[in-house]
Parts: structure tokens; C-alpha cells; sequence
């Protein structure tokens, strides 16, 4: 196990690449990309994958540079009116072994100077999962208490996401989780900090985050009638 994986020269460059986000910038500064974040972080998720197995098997941290876990640092600005080539962070999404199947959880990890943050869950599934996932919590109120407490998460990983503001059709307005039911997003997440990202505990860090998550993760995979 690595003593550390990123070092303050990895939220540097992100913190430079924000005020210069430009195909110049980026291209004369490649290689402090490559070395201080791309490949530390390749490494990190490579040395995550052998520990997730033990904690959900189901879940592959792929530390292939290209279509692995590691998003991609270039933006799709096809859709947005903000034209800036590149993001001012770095992520990995850790997926469901059928992860490509639409509306499956994933964990995940952001690095961004001041807002780095773990999470895992589903954001904005579908309406086919997404209905399932409600059937389940109302079905199961006692067992999503459980898996969503703050005794099991921890007191630094609140629900996240979006809620409607009225009732799904088919749910009771007066279920004692309707404020859950009402969700679109199933996810939860930690904020982390500059000093943890650079830490040598950053590995095992991430992995006692991602160890508390995992019943809450099996509840959804559960929900979708996954393995």
C-alpha cells in the first residue's frame, strides 16, 4: 500500500487548471496531469479493486485509462453554454458489474480542491428502476431506516440528491417515508478533505467510507434484483 497517492502538487494543477481552462493551457501542462494526477489516481483505483471485491463483489474498480473507472477530464460542451474544455476535478465511478444496463448503483469519487467528496447509490435512474426502488422502500420501511441511518452511514454521510415535491403516483401521500419515496436520486456522500486526499490513509479512508455504504448499496442492488 502506497505511503500516499496524491500530493498538494495534484490540487495545484486542478486549482491552476480552473483559472486556465483552455486547450493551450492544458496541452503545455500535459504532463503534470499524467504524473501528478492521472496516474496516482489510476493507481489508487488499481490498488482499491482487490479490497472492494471482499466488501461487494459485484462492484469493479477498473483502472483502465481508457473506458475503466476514471471519468474522462474533458467535457461534453456540446449541450452547455459553459464552452470550458475541461473539468477543475477528477472522478472515478466504481460501477455494478452490469453497470451498462441503466439505472444500477455505483460508488463514487471526486478529487476537487476544497470539494472532494466519496458517494455511492443511483443518481437519476430511470423510471423503470426508480420504481422499483421505491416499491422497495415502502415495502421495507424498517430495513431502509437501517441501511440509511446516520448510526450505519455515519454522521458525515447524509442523503443526497434531488425530491419531487408532491407524491409519485401509486404511493401513499401519508407513508411514514414519503419523504424518501419522494426521491429521484438514491445516493449518499462524505465530503473529504485536502489534508485526507493527500493522507497516507486515503486508501483505507476511502475504503472504511465505502465498507459503511455497503448496506445501503445491497438494499438497491436488492431493489433491482441485482446480484
Amino acid at each position: 500500500m502506497p505511503a500516499s497517492y496524491f500530493t498538494p502538487a495534484a490540487l495545484e494543477f486542478l486549482k491552476e487548471l480552473r483559472a486556465h481552462n483552455n486547450r493551450d493551457w492544458f496541452q503545455a501542462n500535459k504532463p503534470r496531469y499524467e504524473t501528478e494526477v492521472r496516474d496516482p489516481f489510476l493507481k489508487l483505483i488499481a490498488d482499491l479493486g482487490p479490497a472492494l471485491r471482499k466488501i461487494h463483489g459485484s462492484f469493479i474498480a477498473d483502472p483502465s485509462p481508457h473506458g475503466g473507472s476514471m471519468m474522462r477530464i474533458y467535457r461534453d460542451t456540446r449541450f452547455s453554454k459553459d464552452k470550458s474544455p475541461y473539468k477543475a476535478h477528477v472522478a472515478a465511478h466504481i460501477a455494478h458489474a452490469r453497470g451498462f444496463e441503466g439505472g444500477t448503483p455505483g460508488y463514487y469519487l471526486h478529487i476537487e480542491p476544497g470539494t472532494s467528496m466519496i458517494g455511492g447509490g443511483v443518481w437519476r435512474p430511470e423510471p423503470g428502476p426508480l420504481r422499483k426502488i421505491r416499491d422497495r422502500v415502502a415495502a421495507e420501511p424498517e430495513k431502509w431506516k437501517r441501511v440509511t441511518s446516520r448510526h450505519r452511514l455515519g454522521s458525515m454521510c447524509p442523503m443526497g440528491g434531488e425530491t419531487l415535491k408532491r407524491s409519485p403516483a401509486g404511493f401513499d401521500p401519508n407513508h411514514p417515508l414519503i419523504e424518501d419515496i419522494k426521491r429521484r436520486d438514491f445516493v449518499v456522500g462524505s465530503q473529504l478533505a485536502d489534508e485526507e486526499v493527500c493522507g497516507s490513509g486515503f486508501q483505507r479512508l476511502i475504503l472504511a467510507r465505502f465498507r459503511s455504504m455497503a448496506p445501503f448499496m445491497q438494499f438497491l442492488c436488492d431493489a433491482l434484483g441485482l446480484p
